[in-house]
Parts: C-alpha cells; structure tokens; sequence
C-alpha cells in the first residue's frame, strides 16, 4: 500500500519555530493562515475579502457597539469574520479528510488494522490498569483524610462543648429573708 503524500507530509517532524504570534486552531495566522489563503486566493480557491487579509485582527465590540475590554483592561481583539470561516472551513475538511484516509485504509486492510488496534489495546492495557489503581488509591487516600480532618473536628468540637460544660458554676447560697 502506497501512503498519500499529503498524508507522508502531516506525520513528518518538522523544527520548532521560535515566533510568538497569534494563533487560530494552533497555527500561526500571519505565519501561515495569511499566506496560505493569499495563495488561495490568487488561485481562486478562496474569496477572502482584501479587507479582512489586509487587516485581520479587529477590535471585539459587544451587541451595543461598545468595544470589549479583558478583565485586565486590555481591549479585546478578534479575527476578522470572513477570515474566521474560511479557518473554520479548512479545519472542517481537514478532519473529514484525516477520517476519510482511516477509513479508507482499514477498509483496505480490515485485518491488519483490527490486529494493530488489538495489539495497541493489548499494549496500552497494564498502564490503563495502573492508571487505575493509582486513582483508587489517591482517591481512597483523600477520602480517607478528609474523614479524620472531620471526625478530628468533631472531637476538638465535642472537647470543647465538654469544657464549657465543666467549668464549674459556683451554687450560690440561700440566705434566709
């Protein structure tokens, strides 16, 4: 079986770019959103507006045209509207293609792939196991200590309760009239 190029090029490691930039799904808008739908409008893929490429980030108004300020007083940006679907759109199809190749490769292979799932469950099964056992135990652990943290409470309550309780009153005579 012959692996599709798009598919050889999306699982091969690539450097880690240094560059803080906003990003939208993860990827970088003007490292690649910006020029990917340029080349897709120049090709006429896409119809992004010259306003929204030229300008994509934009102030965040509320319904009463009031722009939006975050709780640390900074002014909220957005991306531009057109520029926002035609991501949302890409990531769409990206993922019905990623399903679509599974798809299609275990319908081509149904045994090889239903033994590599079963080899994956088979191998993933003592960590799901251990896993598990710690969580019980932290979990037990915790319910364990918030049971003595009460029942401690309870006690320095009651102590104290008997304390008040204790102090003695002194009786105070009768005086004949």
């Amino acid at each position: 079986m012959q692996i599709p190029s798009y598919i050889a090029t999306l699982v091969r490691p690539l450097p880690k770019s240094a560059t803080t930039e906003r990003k939208l799904w993860a990827i970088g808008l003007n490292t690649t959103w910006l020029p990917f739908f340029t080349a897709t409008n120049l090709e006429g893929a896409t119809f992004i507006p010259a306003e929204a490429m030229g300008c994509p980030m934009r102030l965040t108004v509320g319904k009463d045209g009031e722009v939006k300020f975050s709780e640390s007083g900074k002014p909220r940006l957005g991306v531009a509207k057109e520029l926002s679907t035609a991501i949302r759109l890409v990531r769409e199809n990206f993922v019905a293609n990623l399903q679509k190749h599974a798809v299609d490769v275990a319908t081509e292979n149904a045994e090889g792939y239903a033994k590599l799932v079963e080899s994956y469950q088979a191998a993933g099964r003592p960590i799901a196991d251990s896993q598990n056992q710690k969580m019980v135990a932290a979990i037990t652990a915790r319910y364990v200590a918030e049971a003595a943290q009460a029942a401690a409470a309870e006690a320095a309550e009651a102590a104290q309760a008997a304390a008040a309780e204790a102090v003695a009153v002194p009786e105070r005579e009768l005086v004949p009239a």
